[in-house]
């Protein structure tokens, strides 16, 4: 890092300053203000800060990594964010009908308070224990390679990066709230973008282009079964990524991130309405097509100058080389001055901005579906400070769950995917039955959420056991079969359909809620007057811009098949 990088750092956070100061001028008097930004966002800052929220370590290290290890694979997870289309066309005007705040209080409305409780705890625990503490974790060791500091004041930088980077989020969403949030995310959007394709392209020059990457890579077997590095889908035999379970497993995953998750659901909910809400989230599709080339992509150029050079990736103590560090190596080692003090500063945008939407996420599923449900009159001045106090408490469960991550590191890291396709199916049950079916009654939903949970801790618990468990020898037990050795991927579908069976079994053996309760909540039960302001808020552009948007995702597919 030379004088000018810090420079170009510095006028980065001086513009950061100058936003949150403005921000915080805004009146923030109530609930509305601070968790939905007052709901007068416009769809620029709607798609910017679902792209910039979304971006985090798992995109700077796990998906660079994946390209430098696998290669295309992971890419299933990004292109499926066209999903983002589903959630503006066809739950935006449920949500916004239903004037709520987070998505446990629409389930409340659509089911029953129980529904509510188990989405909002679920929610809260898994936000702390595996976003917070991942994002963070990742920061504190990209930083530490990015910046070739081991120590400072005899403290352990990888500290002083994580807990810096928290501090700094969570002044700025304390204070600020949504509108915090979505504002710096128009500054950080762009900065990550320009940061990231200054490293594709440079990557590509010292590697000698797009052909010659594809040359290394498609000459590296990943299985058995002929499939090369290029190759999106796979045999259906293969271990990891079979073809069809990496289409149904992130599908179903996709669909619960994108459609019903807090975490991206509530910078939709913060639209002045359903038009800006559906665009924001076109253009947040246009955004989401950029990441596999912007990180996946790069993370192969890696591994190739790796094969090149031989020495490219730093190595690990087992002889093989690191791909988790193939991105801060980009940064570290092809970057001038400057242009290198830019590229970290799109990290910071990434970690900062990731960080910020999970605190203030959380402190709206805390303050919302638990203190004012058992406080309704609070003053809603009072609930700003509840939220600010929530965020303040998340923090510090962050930092203190970070000498946990960092002890079992990579272990930890390659279960958060497990631990998001086993979350996933049971909640996306129970809002794909909320909203497509009239008959689904309180109980068919809360038990299609109830029998996810259940299966999803089954599952995680079988992984533990059976990891560390010596079962050689015996045939497996059905048990083991099931919850262990199938493919999560599979696992993942399977759980979908046996949550969604569940949901409709108990429905129908319940009695059918009232046509009141379910009134503008549920396909078939608007009234003229919302079919007609859904109707107005589209014309042919937003058609025109989904279908180039699908059609970029076919062309995607065919190119990598």
């Amino acid at each position: 890092m030379q004088l000018l990088d810090w420079i170009v750092i510095a006028l980065f956070f001086v513009a950061l300053v100058g936003i949150i100061v403005w921000v915080m001028r805004q009146k923030q008097n109530n609930a509305a203000d601070y968790f939905l930004g007052g709901k007068d966002a416009t769809w620029i800052a709607i798609g910017a800060s679902i792209f910039a929220s979304n971006i985090g370590s798992e995109h700077l290290i796990g998906l660079a990594g994946s390209g430098a290890s696998s290669g295309m694979a992971m890419a299933h997870w990004e292109i499926q964010g066209w999903m983002i289309l589903i959630l503006g066309w066809v739950f935006v005007p449920f949500y916004s009908r239903s004037m709520v705040y987070t998505m446990p209080e629409f389930l409340e409305k659509r089911f029953n308070p129980q529904s509510r409780t188990i989405l909002a705890t679920i929610s809260l625990i898994s936000y702390v224990l595996t976003k917070v503490a991942v994002t963070v974790y990742a920061g504190g060791l990209v930083f530490q390679q990015v910046f070739g500091i081991d120590q400072i004041w005899g403290i352990d930088f990888f500290w002083i990066a994580a807990v810096g980077l928290v501090l700094i989020t969570a002044l700025y969403t304390i204070f600020g709230g949504m509108k915090s949030v979505l504002y710096t995310s128009v500054l950080q959007t762009p900065i990550l973008l320009l940061g990231s394709l200054i490293i594709l392209v440079l990557g590509l020059r010292e590697l000698g282009g797009w052909d010659e990457m594809m040359r290394i890579c498609s000459a590296v077997k990943v299985n058995e079964y002929g499939d090369s590095m290029t190759n999106l889908i796979r045999s259906n035999s293969d271990p990891q990524y079979p073809w069809l379970g990496a289409l149904v497993g992130s599908a179903v995953i996709g669909f619960w991130y994108w459609c019903t998750d807090q975490f991206i659901v509530q910078r939709v909910l913060s639209g002045k309405n359903e038009r800006e809400a559906r665009r924001g989230t076109i253009f947040g599709a246009y955004l989401k097509l950029l990441p596999v080339f912007l990180f996946l992509i790069p993370g192969m150029i890696a591994f190739a100058l790796h094969q090149n050079m031989g020495d490219f990736l730093p190595m690990m103590p087992n002889g093989s080389p690191n791909s988790d560090a193939a991105f801060p190596t980009l940064v570290a080692k092809l970057l001038p001055a400057g242009v290198k003090g830019l590229i970290v500063c799109g990290i910071l945008a990434a970690l900062m901005s990731s960080l910020a939407s999970l605190f203030n996420s959380s402190a709206a599923l805390f303050t919302i579906d638990f203190y004012q449900r058992f406080k309704p009159k609070t003053n809603p001045k009072k609930l700003v400070k509840i939220g600010q106090a929530a965020t303040v408490v998340i923090v510090v469960l962050g930092i203190l769950w970070i000498p946990v991550m960092r002890s079992v590191g990579d272990v930890l890291y390659l279960y958060l995917q497990d631990v998001q396709s086993v979350l996933a199916p049971g909640i996306a049950a129970a809002f794909l039955i909320g909203i497509l079916w009239k008959r689904a009654t309180a109980m068919g939903g809360m038990w299609a959420l109830l029998s996810g949970l259940i299966i999803g801790l089954t599952r995680l618990g079988a992984k533990i056991y059976y990891s560390n468990a010596e079962v050689g020898g015996a045939d497996p037990s059905l048990f083991q079969s099931v919850f262990y050795d199938c493919n999560w991927l599979f696992f993942c579908g399977w759980m979908l359909v046996f949550c969604l069976a569940v949901g409709v079994v108990v429905s129908l053996c319940t009695k059918a809620p009232s046509p009141e309760k379910i009134k503008g909540l549920v396909f078939g039960t608007s009234t003229a007057e919302q079919r007609l302001a859904t109707r107005q808020s589209w014309n042919g552009w937003d058609i025109f811009h989904t279908c180039v948007i699908l059609a970029i995702t076919v062309a995607f597919y065919i190119y990598f098949w």
